[in-house]
C-alpha cells in the first residue's frame, strides 16, 4: 500500500512561468509581512490571497528570495503588489524552512510505482535451506530470469488493485486480489456495474545481485542475492532491474488544464479510507487525461440524499444514500482540502494534501482549485 509521506512544509518549488493568474487578494493587507517559524508560503498566500495554490505570485513579488526551499524567519515579504517595497532578506541566526525534505519523498517517488500488468515479470519461487522469506544477505532463487552473474534487480511486490469507482483492491503475495476485499466500498462510492481499471501498484522490498544465472550447471533459476534489510522478500515477489529513473524533486504548482471527468480519490496512505493534511493519496487521474507533477485539485465531499423526515414518510432507513427517491432531498457538495499531484502515471497519480477543513476520504471528488 502507500507509505505515509510526513513533510514540514507542504508545497515546493515553483515557477511562476506556468501560471499567471490575477492576485485576487482577501480584503486589506499590511505592506510587507515577516516570516515567522512554522510559515509556508503556501499558508502565507492562503491568509493574504485567499488562494493558497497561488504562493507563486508572492515569490514573484519577491525577487529577494532566491530559493524558495530556503526562507528564513524574520525574512520580510512584499504584499504590496503594485509598488513593491524594498525589502532586505531577514536574520540568518535560525535554520531555513525547508521544503519537501530529499530524504522523505525520494524512498517514496523511487520505491512505488503503477503498471498495466506484472504477470509477465520474472518472481521469486524460494530460498536458500527451504527458508519462508529472505533478508539481506541471504539467497533467493528467481524463475523466468534471463541474467548474467553481476547484475543487480530490484524485487518488488504486488499490493493493490486501483479501479474506478470501486477504488482499490487489495492483493495477496502472488498477486491475486484478496476474496471479499473491495465489498467495504459500498459506503464510500456509489453502485454501478462498470468497474474501468486503472492499474497495479507495486511497491519495492529489496534489491541483489545475481550470483548465478539461470541454466548455469543445469539450474533451472537464477541465484539473487539480498542486499536490503529493510523488507523481508516472499515467494510470489516480482525482480525487475535496476535502473536510474528520472522523476521530479521540485514541484510547480499550478491548475489543471482541465479536470478529468470522475476523478476522485482513490486511497489515502497509512489509513487506507480518511486522511488529512501532509498525508499522499492516490487520485484516479494520470498523464493521459493531462495531470502532471504540480497539478492542484480541490477534493469535494459528493452530494447524498437524505431523508425528509418533515414531508416524507417516517423510516428509520439511514440517511447519507448515494441514490434517491422521492422522499430524498439531494445534498449538494461539501469542499474538504487541496491536494498538489507529485508522481504521476498513466491512469494514476499520487498528491500531498496541503491543507484543509475536514478529512479527506476515498471516493471524493477532485474539482479545479477554484471550484465554488
Amino acid at each position: 500500500m502507500l507509505t505515509r509521506l510526513r513533510t514540514a512544509l507542504a508545497v515546493a518549488m515553483l515557477t511562476v512561468a506556468t501560471y499567471a493568474a490575477a492576485v485576487e487578494s482577501r480584503g486589506s493587507h499590511p505592506d510587507t509581512y515577516v516570516v515567522v517559524r512554522g510559515d509556508t508560503l503556501w499558508d502565507i498566500a492562503g491568509r493574504f490571497l485567499g488562494k493558497p495554490w497561488l504562493w507563486p505570485e508572492i515569490w514573484q513579488a519577491n525577487p529577494q528570495v532566491a530559493n524558495p526551499h530556503l526562507i528564513f524567519p524574520g525574512d520580510v515579504l512584499s504584499l504590496a503588489y503594485l509598488d513593491r517595497v524594498a525589502v532586505q532578506p531577514g536574520p540568518r541566526e535560525e535554520a531555513p524552512i525547508g521544503a519537501v525534505p530529499l530524504s522523505e519523498i525520494e524512498p517514496f517517488l523511487r520505491d512505488l510505482r503503477v503498471t498495466d500488468t506484472f504477470e509477465q515479470l520474472p518472481y521469486v519461487v524460494g530460498f536458500e535451506d527451504n527458508r519462508l522469506r529472505g533478508s539481506a544477505g541471504q539467497i533467493a532463487y528467481v524463475k523466468g530470469l534471463d541474467a548474467q552473474a553481476g547484475q543487480r534487480f530490484m524485487v518488488l511486490r504486488p499490493t493493490v488493485r486501483y479501479a474506478q469507482p470501486r477504488p482499490f483492491q487489495h492483493l495477496e503475495q502472488d498477486g491475486r486480489t484478496m476474496p471479499l476485499d473491495g465489498v467495504l466500498w459500498s459506503q464510500y462510492v456509489p453502485p454501478t456495474d462498470r468497474n474501468e481499471f486503472l492499474g497495479f501498484e507495486l511497491a519495492k522490498v529489496n534489491v541483489g545481485t545475481i550470483t548465478r544465472a539461470a541454466g548455469t550447471d543445469g539450474a533451472q533459476v537464477a541465484t539473487l542475492h539480498l542486499e536490503d534489510s529493510g523488507h523481508e522478500v516472499r515467494a510470489g515477489d516480482r525482480v525487475v532491474p535496476v535502473e536510474a529513473q528520472a522523476y521530479d524533486l521540485q514541484f510547480f504548482p499550478h491548475p489543471p488544464a482541465s479536470v478529468p471527468a470522475q476523478a476522485s480519490v482513490l486511497a489515502v496512505a497509512g489509513s487506507g479510507t480518511v486522511g488529512g493534511p501532509r498525508d499522499v493519496i492516490a487520485i484516479s487521474a494520470g498523464r493521459v487525461d493531462g495531470v502532471d507533477n504540480g497539478t492542484v485539485f480541490s477534493l469535494w465531499r459528493p452530494g447524498r440524499h437524505v431523508n425528509d423526515r418533515v414531508n416524507g414518510p417516517r423510516t428509520s432507513r439511514m440517511d447519507d444514500q448515494f441514490t434517491g427517491g422521492g422522499s430524498t432531498v439531494a445534498l449538494p457538495e461539501e469542499y474538504a482540502a487541496h491536494a498538489m499531484v507529485f508522481r504521476t502515471f498513466d491512469k494514476v497519480s499520487y498528491a500531498l494534501v496541503m491543507d484543509g477543513i475536514k478529512p479527506v476520504r476515498v471516493g471524493f471528488q477532485a474539482h479545479h482549485p477554484d471550484a465554488q
